[in-house]
């Protein structure tokens, strides 16, 4: 790595990210779970069968925002995140660090809201830790859970399984999150009020996985949006990725402050979007199941896996409403700080 110091960007989902996943994390820890590069790592227990088990750390700001808050989003982000892996989530674990000074009636607040979600998405969170910190070093909260949940059998996904053929879906509009949050921490004003999608997936994945039992992965598009998830996705399986630009579901008050701010909606973060690849006969399956679901009302089919054009070189196109074609990459850079 060329920098010296963790920087903003390194946060972002983006280029900068991957490198440092891939030259510090990676390279220190070195587990097979986590070199396959998905959402959950998937490991045997003797006498139990498989596990999936994921962690995240959050530290959004502000911490309560339109549709939910800091906590629903620490829930719902690792629910999904275990959930990916085509696991039933289990249990979840949560960790504090807490600022001096931090008012008790937000810490309940937020504990009422990761309860409520966790009862949602019928998980239990049994183990826990706090820590307190001097005024000034924590921003008020960071909030990290861990989620674990039995793999049933065979049941394999893997964003490297993606295969020419496939398609690819998504469970409703793109880039909410992201504008809520720098909608509500810059004090921007729209027509419309911009909510957070923040929501657990579990059940709308285990509806696309009856209906589609030959699915090849699912993801979150987080970070760097549906532009880093599909681009993973092309890396990890060497194929191309056709993006149909205006078969993607984007909320108008969302495009309208992208193209006022002059971001891609495609590239910026949801938390309660899922995105799906699956074959070819198992699209339409898929696609109901998810508009059957509570969360993917909005579901919509955006693409398709093709062959690479270029061996060693897998990348995703877009087609545009206007016919012409366009490469989209992961984000360089940090987009939106502190969005989750």
């Amino acid at each position: 790595m060329s920098e010296t110091t963790v920087q903003m960007s390194h946060g972002s989902g983006g280029q900068m990210m991957k490198r440092l996943i891939d030259e510090v994390f990676l390279d220190a820890f070195g587990a097979p779970e986590l070199h396959a590069g998905d959402d959950a790592g998937v490991a045997e227990l003797p006498a139990t069968g498989r596990i999936a088990l994921s962690t995240d750390t959050f530290v959004v700001t502000p911490q309560f925002f339109p549709g939910g808050d800091i906590g629903r989003l620490a829930v719902s982000g690792t629910v999904n995140d275990v959930a990916t892996s085509g696991a039933r989530v289990r249990y979840l674990s949560c960790g504090f660090v807490l600022e001096e000074g931090y008012p008790l009636a937000d810490l309940k607040r937020i504990c009422a809201s990761m309860a409520s979600t966790a009862q949602e998405a019928g998980v239990a969170i049994i183990t826990g830790d706090t820590k307190v910190v001097g005024r000034g070093k924590a921003d008020g909260i960071f909030i990290n859970t861990a989620g674990v949940g039995e793999v049933p059998e065979g049941v394999t996904l893997s964003g490297s399984s993606c295969q020419p053929g496939d398609v690819i879906l998504v469970s409703g509009t793109m880039g909410d999150h992201g504008i809520a949050i720098l909608s509500t921490r810059e004090g921007l004003s729209f027509t419309t009020d911009i909510a957070s999608d923040a929501a657990p997936l579990n059940q709308l994945v285990a509806a696309v996985l009856e209906a589609a039992p030959h699915a090849r992965c699912f993801r979150d598009p987080t970070r760097g949006g549906l532009a880093s998830t599909l681009n993973e996705f092309a890396q990890a399986s060497g194929v191309d990725i056709e993006l149909d630009e205006a078969a993607v579901p984007v909320d108008a008050q969302v495009r309208a402050a992208c193209d006022m701010l002059g971001y891609d909606p495609l590239q910026v973060a949801n938390e309660g979007k899922m995105v799906a690849v699956v074959p070819a006969d198992e699209a339409s399956a898929s696609l109901a199941a998810m508009r059957a679901s509570r969360y993917g009302g909005q579901a919509a089919i955006v693409g398709s896996v093709v062959e690479a054009r270029r061996a060693g070189s897998p990348c995703v196109r877009v087609r545009t409403a206007w016919g012409a074609e366009r490469v989209l990459n992961m984000v360089v850079g940090e987009q939106l700080p502190r969005i989750c």
